[in-house]
């Protein structure tokens, strides 16, 4: 007992300091407050009586957060237009998919008056923006986007769709949220988008009335519903292009023709539904504004060649392409109508009316006609050809494409009549044109022409050539492209009769012409030559890159791909102190190694090479070259 009372407190138990070292972590748990020496028991836990109820539902059961989401569509919708135009509505419509469908379904108008201000930006509308939509991309979101995002920022002038996401295809509503959003809009360009139905254009009538230029391509839900609303609504429309839209036909081209006052340019291509009322109508009544007309793969006859012939006052543009219901009549009554004074453009495709008596009635009709191009047309002979030629001095550009009947004298004559003012003559796959021993009489030479092409004609040899030769003197353009009868000797008369330089030769897949052809041009035209194509002329070797390296110091483009070079003509052309290419084209040319390595790094100008198919260069060479000419456009 004397121990206990004689007990002071100091060895066992602690003073009024605190338990922890860090005074922070007493913090943690209690606070001692101010303790004093010796024992205190602690204190008994008040009994509570209260019955604890162990199910959870009371102590985990919490209110539900009220949010702005919770909000119905109608609410929120009101709320939303009532924000000001510019970046606070792009932020909104950031915020979710939900807000952002909300916004592009607000219309202009529907946005509070008090709410709409442009944040200093007035010329909002304007329409200087474009945007391009291609398959995956092309989605109702991202359509919805556009049309909340280019609202503030120039707004949205031009809109490009093409295909369609396949697991989310493009509907009604993505161009709903355009009409709602973009009112700006002036062309519109849709294309193979099946799920777009004429409800999604007639929300675009209805909303872009600034509309400019229509371009509809495959689409095979939109009839005449969508385009009479186009045509009720856009008055501004003056550009029209619908191609194999099978619902679509002549009551939405007569809406367009009498509604659309400024329409400049029509385009109907593969059209089923589109007869002779729809392309009568149209043309009639646009009689005094439409200048361009492209009718192509319809269903039209005879009466809607007359109907241009007779209302076409100021069309200059004219093409028809595949009518195959159209007989020799309709060209000859188009061409006695005597409207197409104005013409200055005419292309003839396919069509099986096409013959001398309809082709000269067009020539006396269209006396103003200055490019002029046939193709397939198996019923013209030379007599026709000639008998529009005497009519239409004034062509400046003819081709003929697949015209077989046309021979040697027709090509003569075409020169013979338009000596004053043609300037280009091209001849595609004309089987009909070949060799002939013509004498040509005392005729003063077509020196107006100055570019030739005569393109896969296997008939042209080196008579013809000589015969072109004497008749076009003054030449800068020459392409003779797969004439595989033409050989040295006829190249070098065409060469000689020449009192002009040519600029541009090209002479691809002309088998037999050797080095001897190209160092006679590279004598006489060295001086002037800017682009040179030997592609496929397997005769060509290193002789004529020599040549050339040494003496063309304007060269700028050369193929010589798939000719007989080596390493010793690209050393040649690399070190020419006169040569500064551009543009290098050696594709297939097996013979080039790994030697050429250095030669072709020495080329700094080069801007574009092609070493496709050079199966003796390795690819450690090619990422050496990639390495070293890296602003060179490199093709392997």
């Amino acid at each position: 007992m004397s121990k206990v009372f004689s007990f002071t407190g100091s060895d066992d138990f602690f003073t009024g300091r605190s338990l922890y070292p860090n005074p922070k972590e007493a913090g943690l748990f209690l606070s001692l407050g101010r303790q004093e020496y010796g024992y205190k028991p602690l204190p008994k836990r008040s009994r509570v009586s209260v019955p604890f109820d162990f199910s959870g539902e009371k102590w985990f059961d919490q209110k539900p957060e009220t949010t702005i989401e919770t909000l119905p569509d109608e609410c929120l919708f009101e709320i939303l237009r009532r924000l000001p135009e510019g970046q606070d509505r792009s932020l909104c419509a950031s915020v979710s998919k939900r807000w952002l469908m909300l916004l592009s379904s607000i219309c202009k108008n529907e946005i509070c008056s008090n709410a709409s201000t442009k944040n200093g930006n007035e010329d909002s509308d304007e329409g200087y923006l474009s945007r391009s939509l291609d398959g995956k991309k092309a989605t109702d979101v991202r359509l919805a986007a556009i049309a909340v995002g280019t609202a503030s920022r120039g707004g949205l002038g031009k809109l490009s769709i093409h295909r369609s996401n396949s697991d989310r295809p493009l509907t009604d509503v993505g161009l709903k949220a355009v009409a709602h959003g973009c009112p700006s809009l002036k062309f519109l360009n849709l294309w193979d988008v099946a799920t777009i139905t004429d409800e999604g254009l007639v929300e675009i009538a209805n909303g872009c009335h600034q509309l400019e230029k229509l371009d509809l391509c495959k689409l095979p839900t939109i009839s005449d519903k969508a385009l009479i609303a186009v045509a009720k609504n856009c008055p501004k429309l003056n550009e029209l292009s619908i191609e194999s839209c099978p619902n679509i036909g002549n009551e939405g081209l007569k809406a367009i023709g009498k509604l659309c006052p400024n329409l400049r340019s029509v385009s109907i291509k593969n059209c089923p539904g589109v007869g002779d009322q729809g392309i009568a109508g149209m043309v009639s009544a646009a009689s005094f504004v439409l200048t361009n007309v492209t009718l192509e793969s319809l269903a039209v006859s005879d009466y809607s060649l007359a109907v241009i012939g007779q209302y076409g006052f100021v069309v200059t543009d004219l093409v028809l392409n595949s009518l195959a219901n159209v007989t020799e009549k309709g060209f000859w009554v188009m061409g006695n109508g005597r409207a197409l004074q104005k013409l200055t453009s005419l292309t003839i495709g396919s069509c099986p009316g096409v013959t001398d008596v309809g082709l000269e009635a067009i020539g006396k009709g269209c006396p103003n006609v200055k490019n002029f191009e046939l193709h397939r047309c198996a019923f013209l002979s030379d007599n026709g050809l000639l008998s529009f030629t005497k009519a239409a001095p004034s062509i400046k550009s003819l081709q003929l494409e697949e015209c077989h009947r046309i021979t040697q004298l027709g090509l003569v004559g075409v020169l013979f009549y338009c000596s004053a003012k043609l300037k280009a003559l091209t001849l595609v796959r004309c089987y009909g044109i070949k060799d002939m021993n013509l004498v040509l009489p005392a005729v003063s030479p077509c020196e107006s022409v100055s570019s030739l092409s005569i393109l896969n004609c296997p008939g042209v040899g080196n008579s013809t050539l000589a015969v072109i030769g004497k008749l076009c003197p003054l030449l800068h353009k020459l392409e003779l492209v797969g004439l595989e009868g033409v050989t040295d000797t006829g190249f070098i008369s065409l060469l000689e009769s020449s009192k002009a330089s040519l600029f541009n030769v090209n002479l691809s897949g002309c088998i037999n012409l050797t080095d001897a052809g190209v160092l006679c041009m590279v004598k006489l035209h060295c001086l002037t030559l800017d682009v040179l194509n030997l592609s496929c002329c397997k005769k060509v070797g290193d002789a004529s890159l020599t040549a050339i390296a040494r003496e063309c110091p304007l060269l700028s483009d050369l193929d010589v791909s798939s000719c007989a070079i080596t390493d010793a003509g690209i050393r040649a052309i690399a070190h020419g102190d006169q040569v500064d290419l551009e543009v290098l084209c050696l594709a297939g040319c097996n013979s080039v190694t790994n030697k050429s390595l250095q030669a072709l790094k020495k080329m700094d100008s080069l801007q574009g090479l092609n070493i496709k198919n050079c199966k003796s260069l390795s690819s450690r060479t090619v990422d050496k070259l990639i390495d070293h000419l890296w602003m060179c456009d490199i093709l392997f």
